[in-house]
């Protein structure tokens, strides 16, 4: 089954919810990234939220979500695009250990050092805008509270989450409240008990509905007295930019002579993509075709003897 984001909105227009289970799309962000179970818990909850966050912005570009720590975690990295294409990576602080019951204050604040900060990251293809970047309080026990203290301090929008990972799968709701808008409004008093409904219904979510249960059955479970307008799904996928290619080019730059003292000292070369994990391997002939094409090549105008 496809990874999606769903949108739902009341029929009052009082807020809007949004849902997103992610399983296929998680495992393969997870094939090459070993962490312990309270980590991937983490950047579960991480990734689940920005994709939540991303879809509600109107930006040609990325969202990026990161953590870097005072504790046993270093950096929590979380990029989601306009497309919806997300990565995510943590890097653990060498020799730290990492407690079974690690939280998000223990793993990356535990001395009030660390930093969480959202940057909108512009298409650089099609604009010259700069890089927004925005500080986020440490201000709560889990990504999502975090993140609703933020919400409601950045954008005067009162904001949950409920957010849930484990190592098959990571889920999360967003439920916002809709602004007024012009024309006729009901009452204020009617708008107020809707939200607080709205509240109390989607409080009661299990982290294990969030990983069980299909969005749409979720909404019907949560909200069976409410009227909601459902939207088109919209896919949600693991992508990285690293490619062999790239790894390639990179041992080129290191040139041929230190490839070639790299093979002496072992059978092959390999490197790990920095941000996902996943690896390539060169041994000799790989890396001898590396640079055929450079010596088969005909000099250039530089290389020329005048």
């Amino acid at each position: 089954m496809t990874d999606q984001l769903k949108k739902y909105l009341f029929q009052d227009q009082s807020a809007r919810v949004q849902a997103v289970k992610l399983a296929s799309t998680w495992q393969t962000g997870l094939a090459h990234q070993h962490y312990p179970a309270c980590i991937q818990r983490l950047l579960g909850e991480l990734t689940a939220a920005a994709v939540l966050l991303s879809s509600n912005i109107k930006f040609d570009g990325s969202l990026v979500l990161q953590l870097q720590g005072d504790g046993p975690v270093a950096l929590v990295v979380v990029e989601c695009t306009a497309e919806l294409t997300i990565r995510a990576t943590a890097k653990l602080r060498e020799g730290a250990e990492v407690p079974e019951d690690g939280t998000l204050q223990s793993l990356l604040n535990s001395n009030g050092l660390g930093r969480f900060m959202v940057v909108l990251d512009p298409n650089r293809e099609v604009t010259d805008m700069q890089p927004y970047q925005g500080i986020v309080p440490m201000e709560g026990e889990t990504v999502a509270e975090v993140l609703e203290v933020y919400m409601r301090n950045s954008e005067q929008l009162e904001t949950r989450l409920w957010l849930a990972a484990d190592a098959h799968q990571c889920a999360g709701v967003l439920l916002q409240r809709l602004p007024r808008k012009g024309g006729v409004q009901e009452p204020s008093e009617d708008r107020e008990s809707a939200w607080d409904r709205a509240l109390a219904m989607t409080a009661t979510i299990q982290d294990s509905e969030l990983l069980e249960l299909d969005s749409d059955t979720l909404m019907r479970r949560l909200f069976w007295e409410e009227s909601l307008v459902a939207f088109d799904p919209q896919e949600v996928r693991w992508w990285c930019p690293c490619t062999r290619e790239r790894v390639a080019n990179m041992l080129r730059m290191l040139g041929e002579d230190e490839v070639n003292e790299i093979l002496t000292e072992r059978d092959h070369i390999d490197v790990s993509c920095n941000f996902c994990g996943k690896p390539y391997r060169f041994d000799a002939v790989d890396a001898a075709g590396l640079f055929i094409e450079k010596r088969n090549a005909p000099p250039s105008s530089e290389d020329s003897v005048h």
